[in-house]
């Protein structure tokens, strides 16, 4: 995966547009995990949400924040 370090908000929008859900690129953390929930089921999504979550991964904030929204229930 392309997970190296740093995962900052293109790399975010890159992934999911690979799964199929366009997030607008001047959007906020809450507006892509709305997308991202209300595209649902997504395949991969577990996935990738799991690469993300990984302890070797930095997120940038508006990431990280939308990743929570996401797992969020």
């Amino acid at each position: 995966m392309m997970f190296a370090d740093l995962v900052d908000v293109e790399d975010f929008r890159v992934c999911m547009r690979e799964l199929g859900v366009d997030l607008p690129a001047d959007g906020s953390p809450e507006q892509w995990a709305r997308i991202v929930r209300a595209a649902q089921p997504v395949d991969g999504l577990p996935m990738v949400i799991e690469g993300l979550c990984a302890s070797d991964v930095t997120l940038q904030p508006e990431v990280r924040r939308a990743v929570e929204l996401i797992i969020a229930d």
